[in-house]
Formats: C-alpha cells, sequence, structure tokens
C-alpha cells in the first residue's frame, strides 16, 4: 500500500479532485500548504498496483507532479472505497504487479551503499568465494553470494538506462568495474597469501578443483543463470516483490567467476584467468541487459519518451551507446560461447554413441565434461573427462585413445581424453557367497589419460 502526498497548484486542484473522485478514490486536501503561492496538498491512499495508473491519468490531464510528489509507504487504510481498490488493482480485472516508475529509481537506489560499505563487502565476499572455489565448497561458495552487494549496482545501471537517467547509469557502471577489479585484487592477494603461507601446495593443479573448472569455460547454462538473475531481479524491483534473494543469485553469477580469475593470477595459469575473466564480462553484461529487458516490457519509459525532437534525440545517445557497447560486447563473448557450447554437445554426442556400442557393451557411461580455452589464442587443449562404470576386472586400454580419435576426426579438434574407471560387481540372490578379494574391491577407480601427442594408461 502507498499513499501519495500530491502538491496542486489551485488552478489543477479541481482536475485532480474531478479524477479521484472518477476512480473513487478517497482524498484529503490541505489548502494552503505553502506560503509562496496558491496551493494545496492532496492526500490518497492506493494499493501499490494502482499508483502508476492514478499518477499517469493525473499526468495525462496535465497535472505537473515534478514539484512535490511523495510515495510513501503505509501499513493499511479505512477509507470508505479502498477496498473497491484492492478489489480492482489487487484481485480484479485491472490486477497488475507493477509499481511507479518514481519508486523503481527510488528502490534502486535505496540499494546502493557508500563506498566503504560497497568495497569492503565485495572484497569480502570474493575472498570468501575463493576460499570455496579453493576448498571445492558449495556452501562456502553460497555463503559469499550472501554478503555480495552486486545486485544494488547491477539494478542500478538497468533502472538508469530505461529511464534514460544518466547518472544512475554513470553510478552503476562505475560501482561494477571497480567492485570486480576489488574483487579480482582481494582474491589474488588471498591466493597468494595462501601459497605464501603454505597453506595450498604451490603444485597445486586449480584446474582439477571441481568449482573452479565450472567457472573457466562459459557455456550456455553459466550466461542462462545470468540472464534468469538480472531478469529476475528487474521483475523484483518493478513489482511489490523483495529483490533480497533474487540478490543472492546475482552475485552467484558475478563473484565466484571474479574469484576465479584471482586464482588464475595468483597461481600463474592464463588459462583460468582469462576463461574465468570471460565468464564475468559475459555474465556481468547479461544481467545488466536482460534487467534492461525486462523493465522495457513491463512499459517503463523515459518522461519524455516518445519526442522526435533534437533536444530528446541527445538525451537519449547515452542510453543508445550504452545498449550498443553491451549487445557488442554479448555479441563478441556469445560467438566464443556459441563455439565453446558446440564442440561440447558434439563431445556429448561421441563419447555416448561410443559407450553404447556393441564394442563397450559393458561400460556405463556416468559422466562427460569438456573444458575449454575461452580464447583460442592461448592454444590451450581442450580437455574431455569421462567416467565410465565397468565390471571388475576388465580392462579397457585402449578406450581412451579410441574416444580421443573418433573425437578429432569427428570435430577436427585436438583434445586431450581423461578416462576415469569405476568397477563394479554385482551379486544375485541366487549367487553363490564368496570371499571378498581386496583387488576387487567396488568402487576403486584408475584413469587413463590420451592427448594429441601422447598415450598414457
Amino acid at each position: 500500500m502507498r499513499l501519495i502526498k500530491l502538491l496542486v497548484d489551485e488552478d489543477q486542484l479541481d482536475t485532480v479532485l474531478d479524477i479521484l473522485d472518477e476512480e473513487n478514490i478517497d482524498f484529503v486536501v490541505t489548502k494552503d500548504a505553502t506560503t509562496e503561492k496558491d496551493s494545496s496538498l492532496v492526500e490518497f491512499p492506493l494499493p501499490t498496483q494502482a499508483v502508476e495508473f492514478v499518477l499517469g491519468k493525473l499526468r495525462d490531464a496535465g497535472v505537473d507532479d515534478r514539484e512535490y510528489t511523495i510515495i510513501g509507504s503505509a501499513e493499511t487504510a479505512k477509507t470508505e472505497h479502498y477496498h473497491e481498490l484492492e478489489d480492482r488493482f489487487v484481485a480484479g480485472v485491472e490486477e497488475d504487479d507493477s509499481v511507479a516508475k518514481e519508486e523503481i529509481r527510488a528502490k534502486a537506489l535505496d540499494m546502493y551503499r557508500n563506498a566503504l560499505t560497497y568495497y569492503s563487502l565485495t572484497a569480502f565476499s570474493a575472498i570468501v568465494a575463493a576460499a570455496g572455489l579453493l576448498l571445492d565448497s558449495p556452501a562456502v561458495v553460497v555463503g559469499a553470494m550472501v554478503i555480495a552487494p552486486q545486485v544494488g549496482s547491477a539494478l542500478i545501471a538497468s533502472v538508469g538506462m530505461v529511464l534514460d537517467d544518466t547518472r544512475m547509469m554513470k553510478m552503476g557502471v562505475r560501482t561494477q568495474i571497480v567492485g570486480f577489479t576489488i574483487a579480482i585484487v582481494g582474491a589474488v592477494a588471498f591466493g597468494g597469501l595462501l601459497k605464501l603461507g603454505g597453506f595450498v601446495p604451490n603444485a597445486l593443479d586449480v584446474t582439477t578443483v571441481g568449482q573452479i573448472s565450472k567457472r573457466i569455460s562459459p557455456g550456455l547454462l553459466s550466461v542462462s543463470v545470468a540472464f534468469c538473475a538480472g531478469a529476475a531481479g528487474a521483475f523484483g524491483l518493478a513489482t511489490a516483490l523483495p529483490v533480497s534473494l533474487v540478490g543472492v543469485m546475482i552475485a552467484a553469477a558475478l563473484v565466484p567467476a571474479a574469484a576465479a580469475v584471482g586464482i588464475g593470477i595468483a597461481w600463474g595459469m592464463p588459462s583460468v584467468a582469462v576463461g574465468a575473466f570471460l565468464l564475468l564480462v559475459v555474465n556481468a553484461v547479461a544481467v545488466n541487459l536482460s534487467g534492461f529487458v525486462v523493465l522495457w516490457y513491463l512499459g517503463y519509459r523515459p518522461d519524455s519518451w516518445g519526442s522526435a525532437d533534437v533536444g530528446a534525440v541527445r538525451r537519449y545517445a547515452p542510453t543508445a551507446g550504452a545498449l550498443v557497447i553491451l549487445v557488442g560486447i554479448l555479441a563478441v563473448a556469445g560467438g566464443v560461447v556459441g563455439g565453446n557450447v558446440a564442440l561440447e554437445n558434439d563431445v556429448n554426442h561421441i563419447v555416448t554413441d561410443a559407450v553404447t556400442s556393441d564394442e563397450y557393451a559393458q561400460l556405463s557411461l556416468v559422466s562427460v565434461q569438456t573444458e575449454v580455452s575461452s580464447i583460442r589464442m592461448l592454444d590451450e587443449t581442450p580437455t574431455v573427462s569421462v567416467v565410465v562404470s565397468r565390471p571388475t576386472g576388465e580392462e579397457y586400454p585402449d578406450l581412451a585413445s579410441d574416444l580421443r580419435q573418433r573425437i578429432e576426426s569427428s570435430t577436427g579438434e585436438q583434445v586431450i581424453v581423461e578416462i576415469q574407471y569405476q568397477d563394479r560387481s554385482r551379486s544375485t540372490p541366487g549367487a553363490a557367497s564368496l570371499e571378498p578379494r581386496s583387488s576387487a574391491a567396488v568402487g576403486s577407480a584408475s584413469h587413463a589419460v590420451v592427448g594429441p601427442s601422447h598415450v598414457a594408461a
């Protein structure tokens, strides 16, 4: 529920009251609200969903609401016709969860924090995320998302673009860029201290850590998370829904990627740093762009939208420029991501067809994961990790080499194939009881790795 306070000149008062009477809105008028000129303060309660509709009717009637308009929260209202407004706008045919554009601007700015708070929380969240990545602990990574403040800056930028507010756009973009820089520097410093203090082995191959490997090769699933997070944030901002939980989702798309960039730099691994940085850039663009698209779809526009005069075109130039940059970045990065996704899909089909063939009838495919370098100029060979289940005692020494040859002949890409075997044994109700042998323990695993220039089993 909202309480609207509108300062109205005497020559517009009758127009305002006629519209309120027409919509069965109960109001109170305070005469001589200011000493400088003849004006009145009109107060009336509205359901949140009705604010934009009523203010829009007032503007269409020529009422100037720029001098003094307050949209405040209220707990309850006991007026003669308020329940009729609830029937119309909350549960009736005019039901609409959207809020006034003045309110989404205020809600976005309310999420802005001062520089010390914002950048400190960003650094803390990046350090916690880096610890979670190195520990391979999803719970710790999620904990980092809770304290990350990225939702405010992302939504401020989206609202600034959709309302053509240059100040908000600059504020949102600046805080995101500086925040990501601080997050990366914090993760680098944290990783360096861990290596210097011997808490983490210097020889650790961070690409083998599950939580890190998931963030060095951007794919369709990771980008989808960012798009949905930005869209959900915009919906929450533009309706009466809370945005706090969505903030965790937005942070999940951004902060771990920034932490992975820092880890890659600290460990001197360009492929990790560049891959994670590309994921960070793509996700940040996706969050901002999807937030803009959703707000635009919900009908939010600048005040002077539709005007064709030269001044209006110049005012929209910063917004148009920002959108062109975002779309351009997304298109370039999307080409890289699209190539990775295509290769991953081809590998999945090739491995599935091979393992399910008659030649490997006793094998069961458990999982396939393809790690592709995001920037091919790094000349990093894609690694295909395959987990299969086999009967205890069965050997398949040529499986890795066979899969590599099939993948390379089909895709034209050189790859490294790593096979992890999970031994299995089976006992049926009528089977004879045998003494267990330690060499045939259920669940034991072995590896076979085949690269473009070597074979090792």
